[in-house]
């Protein structure tokens, strides 16, 4: 979002994700949310679903339905090296069906909530930039999915 600063709120929208018909093996329909960019683009926090992975009947796979990291130094790969576990979890979902997703932050606290959940799917305790970041939010789609995004919202707490 051009021109957003978000340091500590909410963050909602409903998504929709589905594969292209020329998707990759690696593809499970990535959609996320990155928060506090800075003004280079070279630094962020984000969450991301993988819908493909939300009903799959592997139940690592399941697990590994949401997922955060902290770009540039803290991707995917390196926490899972690193801190297996810690940096995704399960949640229901599948594709080609709207997802609500709701992000809290706080400080170096973020939390992921999936479908209205009562209770975070994913809870991240260490935001890798800081209690003090602060930045654009922007909305992402990873290569091999189409994604659909509305009712975009987000509201500071500060």
């Amino acid at each position: 979002m051009s021109g957003s600063s978000f340091k500590n709120g909410t963050i909602e929208v409903k998504v929709l994700s589905r594969l292209l018909p020329d998707a990759l093996e690696f593809a499970r329909g990535f959609l996320g949310i990155a928060f506090r960019i800075d003004e280079n683009s070279e630094h962020f926090e984000a969450l991301y679903i993988r819908p493909m992975n939300g009903r799959n009947e592997n139940q690592l796979r399941r697990n590994r339905s949401t997922q955060y990291y902290s770009y540039p130094d803290y991707k995917f790969d390196r926490f899972r090296a690193e801190s297996p576990g810690e940096y995704e979890s399960y949640a229901d979902m599948g594709l080609d069906e709207w997802i609500d997703l709701n992000v809290t932050v706080d400080g170096e606290h973020a939390e992921l909530y999936v479908n209205n959940s009562k209770y975070p799917a994913l809870v991240v305790n260490d935001l890798k930039h800081g209690a003090d970041a602060t930045g654009a939010v922007a909305l992402w789609v990873e290569e091999g999915t189409e994604g659909f995004f509305k009712d975009l919202k987000t509201t500071a707490s500060e």
